[in-house]
């Protein structure tokens, strides 16, 4: 048997599974092949920074379940791959791509890691990122970190941008190194990486996907999410990760969201009758013509489908949005991971880095420490006036009188973005989104088209999403042959 198998889906590759036709074992050894040849040689696409030792022993457990007692569900014997911000208890590290943590092995896995191994799923290996998930300074390049060095796009391996923060993730699975991927998102970091590599992201609610056992940015941004090459992929996955965990209290405003059966909402006509706003002013003049062309592809889709299309205007899009809410959120969250971490680890908190940075100055401050330094003049304890009073607004703006105001005066059921472009409005607000592939540019750089909507509208947008999806079919895989 080839590898032809790679490019499949979940249930297509269950199938194939349940009848024999391929073990887990088979699955994880080419992808093993397939990272050894393009990913760490060739065109080395580095997206995968660490391998599980015991992937392939899981694997083995997991088909001997499949014979003894069936599948668990969609993700039993499937190979997936956590970005390296997200604890694993087992021989990995978990390092947010930083030299200060390169000796860090969690002691527990994160809630994520756990809802995974629940469901069946085979841990990879962790993925290479920007490091510090992109929070580290200004002009740091997408995918680079100190750690394990820059990932390639395999659509355009050293030409085109690889999106960010959750860079390793999205370009693990558009180059078939793992079936799908966990990505996490304070802005736009699961969207970004989904739109370059012709993926499907989805940003949830913040509060469907507990953030323990993740090291932090913003308690009030930050969440986790999957990147994969179809819809019905990414929502196997989301459907997995979701719960609520006592050890991350936003997850206790979800209960009635998480009994919701998500896979019923895979509908081909799930646009019929939907009201879609197109957030043309700031957001399309940020993109050139040749994408703008794209996205009026997309939207023509849209129409074709039966959704009622409108030209709107977010009431905030012109504020001056700020970073002072995630500078002083993040000394506080990251203070108290790093309270968390071992013994062999030299850092315990933003202090320890800034001087463990410092210290190793060649090799981990290749682009600086600007926000470490920002957030290290907060006082780590949230009570400072400016903090409070920009969060109100970040509140009050991108909630009542940003998104909600739109989709209200519309009458909407979801705002459409190009690319990630317009990401920092939801990521403010904790609101959903999902990117789906638009078309590939001549340069052969791919372009994605987001929905979004508001707090734990997930369910409608997977209708949009699929929807567009199976209507456009623009999904075209790399080649890196």
């Amino acid at each position: 048997m080839g590898n032809e198998f790679l490019n499949d889906s979940i249930d297509q590759l269950q199938k194939m599974l349940s009848n024999g036709e391929l073990t887990s074992r088979e699955l994880v050894l080419a992808y093993f092949e397939r990272i050894a040849r393009y990913d760490q040689d060739g065109p080395r696409i580095n997206s995968i920074a660490e391998i599980n030792p015991d992937a392939l022993f899981i694997a083995e457990a997991l088909d001997e379940e499949r014979k003894e007692t069936g599948a668990r569900g969609p993700l039993h014997g499937i190979p997936v791959v956590l970005k390296d911000n997200i604890d694993t208890g087992d021989k990995m590290h978990t390092t947010a791509g930083s030299l200060a943590l390169k000796d860090h092995v969690a002691k527990n896995d994160s809630f994520v890691a756990k809802k995974l191994r629940e469901a069946g799923a085979v841990i990879l290996g962790k993925a290479n990122l920007t490091e510090w998930a992109n929070f580290m300074t200004e002009g740091m390049p997408n995918g680079y970190s100190s750690r394990a060095g820059q990932v390639l796009n395999p659509y355009g391996p050293g030409k085109l941008d690889t999106g960010g923060s959750s860079s390793g993730p999205g370009a693990a699975v558009a180059a078939n190194f793992a079936t799908v991927s966990i990505g996490t998102e304070t802005s736009g970091s699961i969207l970004s990486p989904a739109s370059q590599h012709a993926l499907v992201g989805i940003k949830p609610t913040v509060g469907t996907v507990s953030r323990s056992g993740v090291i932090p940015i913003s308690h009030t941004q930050d969440t986790a999410g999957p990147l994969a090459k179809s819809v019905a992929d990414a929502v196997h996955v989301f459907r997995a990760i979701i719960g609520e965990d006592l050890e991350d209290t936003s997850t206790g405003k979800a209960r009635e969201f998480l009994r919701r059966k998500l896979s019923q909402h895979l509908k081909v006509d799930g646009l019929k009758g939907k009201r879609i706003g197109i957030a043309r002013e700031t957001y399309f003049d940020a993109i050139d013509e040749e994408k703008r062309q794209l996205m009026n592809e997309a939207i023509n889709v849209l129409e074709a489908q039966g959704a009622e299309v409108f030209d709107v205007t977010i009431p905030t899009t012109k504020h001056n949005w700020g970073l002072g809410v995630m500078i002083h959120e993040f000394k506080n969250s990251l203070n108290a991971y790093l309270k968390t971490v071992s013994e062999d680890v030299p850092v315990r908190s933003i202090d320890d880095v800034i001087e463990f940075h410092k210290q190793h100055e060649e090799e981990a401050l290749k682009y600086g420490q600007k926000w470490f330094l920002e957030a290290q003049k907060t006082s780590g304890l949230l009570t400072e006036p400016a903090y409070l009073k920009e969060l109100l607004e970040d509140q009050r703006l991108s909630k009542e009188e940003g998104i909600d105001a739109t989709l209200n005066e519309y009458k909407l059921d979801a705002i459409v973005f190009p690319n990630n472009i317009g990401a920092g409005i939801p990521a403010k607000a904790g609101y959903p989104s999902i990117t789906v592939p638009a078309g590939l540019t001549e340069k052969n750089e791919p372009v994605g088209i987001t929905f979004t909507g508001t707090a734990f509208s997930e369910p409608t947008l997977i209708e949009i999403a699929y929807s567009y999806e199976q209507a456009s079919n623009k999904r075209v895989a790399p080649n890196l042959y």
